[in-house]
């Protein structure tokens, strides 16, 4: 019962998790700790504030602050998503990772920049809040993130891409469209064309290299594997985007 009690504190705290806390049985509750229902999250600017004093590493980098030529296409700020809806505030122009991994980012641009070839954003950093949103519509793991955990989109540590040509700005051919829920989109799906395969391969090579990981089920989808030493956040883009200084 003091467990319940104060779960039923949270929810009034965060009501985004409302309906996630009432599809679990009150007599699963008793039997979980609390911590596993609800990651710690950082709410507040200040809190962020102090966390990068303490370490620099922990800053949030807005992408195009380190490299201008970085093409976005923030779906969650389109309903041009799985969600067929705005999940991100329309006006949404920023995304965000953390310095090291915006770093690696920029080296990853370099190398392909040789070749002709840049980088096109659909998702880097994800508030809390909104995948809580998609595990209430969706509540299945396959295609979203368990916010009993946090995601490494929340934490910052994670991007999910394209390759573009330079050029013109066009996307090179991947074989299916950014969250695409098919076999086909998946790295060991191999029945793809040879060119498609090299894109695939290319982008995945390069990224490696500079120490992201693949996500097996998703060709869009890197993440760096100390993603748990960054904290879940859950700031507002509007918020993280006043500590921007932007490139001239």
């Amino acid at each position: 019962m003091v467990i319940v009690s104060k779960i039923r504190k949270r929810v009034n705290t965060w009501p985004l998790l409302a309906v996630f806390l009432t599809q679990i049985p009150v007599t699963d509750l008793a039997a979980q700790d609390t911590a596993s229902i609800r990651p710690s999250v950082t709410q507040k600017l200040q809190v962020y504030k102090w966390q990068v004093k303490d370490d620099p590493n922990r800053e949030m980098v807005e992408l195009k602050s380190v490299a201008l030529n970085i093409i976005y296409d923030l779906r969650y700020a389109t309903i041009n998503n799985f969600m067929h809806r705005l999940m991100y505030p329309e006006n949404t122009d920023v995304t965000f990772l953390r310095r090291p991994v915006a770093d690696s980012l920029v080296k990853v641009l370099i190398e392909l920049g040789k070749k002709g070839i840049g980088i096109k954003i659909f998702d880097a950093y994800r508030p809390y809040s909104v995948t809580v949103k998609f595990w209430e519509l969706i509540h299945d793991e396959r295609y979203v993130a368990n916010p009993a955990r946090g995601s490494g989109h929340n934490r910052g540590t994670a991007v999910d891409l394209t390759l573009i040509w330079l050029k013109d700005s066009t996307e090179l051919d991947m074989g299916t469209g950014f969250d695409n829920f098919t076999d086909s989109a998946h790295h060991s799906f191999t029945s793809l064309p040879p060119v498609i395969m090299a894109n695939r391969t290319l982008l995945k090579s390069t990224m490696e290299k500079y120490g992201f990981k693949a996500f097996a089920t998703e060709w869009w989808h890197y993440y760096i594997s100390n993603q748990s030493q960054y904290e879940v956040l859950d700031i507002p883009f509007r918020k993280l985007k006043k500590t921007v200084h932007r490139q001239k």
